[in-house]
């Protein structure tokens, strides 16, 4: 047997912890998807150029996607109030605002609404389309809108339509595309034509609040992949996050989690693993153990395994199991003020 086959083992372990005290921080936390949402990025790059005293990496990437669009979240991602990702239905995610942490479910809801009063469902945020799909891009995305049979609609700040093009370019400052394929290519056609207005309204909701997040600046949201703990006691919902298996729930990974105590303090961990000899990693029974021992009321599973990476000023504190830091999709910050 070896120390992440999931039986009972005695290690050994390399855990590095961050423990932020709500009574004393004067910070705040914000996330960054680094210089595009398409484009994956090292903690430490999204440190640097945040000016963050620490950070961790954030939630899962697609990468059944194409390569160059694989910093792409799997899940809901706001940065700076501005929503860049669409949720997965249930999945657990950190809400940031300020020097606040609160660890929920959310589900998001974009809608175009034409000036003729037409509405139309948004199937996605910054990512790549599938058939019968209106996908919104941003000037955040980082690359060209797909290439297929689809169509373009640009939209300026005012929310004017300004043009009409084929698909399979960049995406320009102060605009977004609304791209649109099969059935959605024929509502644009009919609703969104030059010189029109295009409202989109976008909605995140708190599940457990049953409340709707107001996305102003200092809001973020990164979604997590399993809950852990709930209400102080373990709770692990890898069926509803897509991650019910064996290999997920009992054998041994690198692991980043995050939780908050009863007064609101933040707790981040990595547990370094895939490293025989010196660290064995966590599965989630353990994971969500240590989280308990070290007071968190709440916590989730970040990405792990070679994405696990802790930054404190300018250094990596962990050790990869990759042997480098990987490029991930985005981080948690926490900044100075």
């Amino acid at each position: 047997m070896v120390g992440d086959d999931g039986h009972d083992t005695t290690g050994p372990w390399s855990v590095k912890v961050m423990m932020i005290d709500a009574r004393t921080f004067r910070g705040s936390y914000a996330s960054s998807l680094g210089t595009s949402v398409a484009a994956r990025e090292k903690v430490s790059a999204m440190a640097k150029a945040a000016h963050a005293v620490a950070a961790v990496n954030g939630g899962f990437f697609n990468i059944h996607t194409a390569k160059n669009l694989q910093g792409e979240p799997v899940g809901a991602s706001v940065v700076a109030g501005k929503l860049l990702s669409e949720a997965v239905p249930g999945r657990s995610a950190v809400v940031l605002k300020g020097r606040t942490a609160r660890i929920t479910e959310v589900s998001t809801t974009v809608t175009a609404i034409a000036q003729d009063g037409s509405k139309s469902p948004v199937n996605g945020l910054n990512r790549a389309a599938a058939a019968d799909e209106l996908v919104l891009y941003t000037e955040e995305f980082g690359a060209k809108t797909p290439a297929d049979d689809g169509v373009d609609v640009v939209i300026d700040a005012t929310g004017k339509v300004v043009g009409t093009r084929a698909p399979g370019a960049d995406v320009a400052r102060g605009t977004r595309v609304l791209h649109g394929t099969g059935v959605a290519t024929d509502w644009l056609a009919a609703h969104a034509t030059d010189g029109t207005t295009l409202r989109i309204d976008t909605k995140v909701v708190d599940l457990r609040k049953r409340s709707a997040i107001k996305l102003t600046p200092d809001v973020s949201v990164i979604a997590g992949s399993v809950g852990l703990v709930r209400n102080g006691k373990t709770k692990i919902t890898a069926k509803l996050n897509g991650h019910d298996s064996l290999n997920m729930i009992l054998r041994r990974h690198p692991r980043t989690l995050l939780g908050t105590t009863r007064n609101g303090s933040l707790i981040v961990a990595v547990i370094d693993g895939r490293q025989p000899g010196a660290s064995v990693g966590a599965n989630f029974i353990e994971a969500a153990r240590f989280m308990r021992w070290l007071g968190a009321k709440e916590a989730i599973n970040l990405d792990g395994g070679g994405s696990t990476a802790m930054v404190v000023g300018d250094k990596v504190v962990n050790h990869p199991s990759d042997g480098v830091e990987r490029g991930v999709g985005d981080a948690l910050l926490i900044m100075p003020k």
